[in-house]
């Protein structure tokens, strides 16, 4: 397994740790909580995706098969 997809899983586990708790406390302490905890949750999805996506697009730069 290459380095970036080792550092973008552990990158990966601990935002979605972080986030979640960050979830659970609006969850369990907030005044609105539905509709303030959608945005973490979002975030919860779309970082990683975007991170595993950059990684990958450098990857293959890298490497040299984008190239037509």
């Amino acid at each position: 397994m290459p380095l970036w997809k080792r550092l973008w899983l552990l990158f990966s586990a601990i935002w979605v740790a972080v986030t979640g708790l960050n979830i659970f406390v609006i969850l369990a302490f907030g005044e609105n909580p539905a509709e303030a905890a959608i945005r973490p949750l979002v975030l919860m999805i779309a970082v990683p995706a975007a991170g595993y996506a950059l990684g990958w697009i450098l990857a293959r730069r890298r490497r040299g098969d984008g190239e037509s």
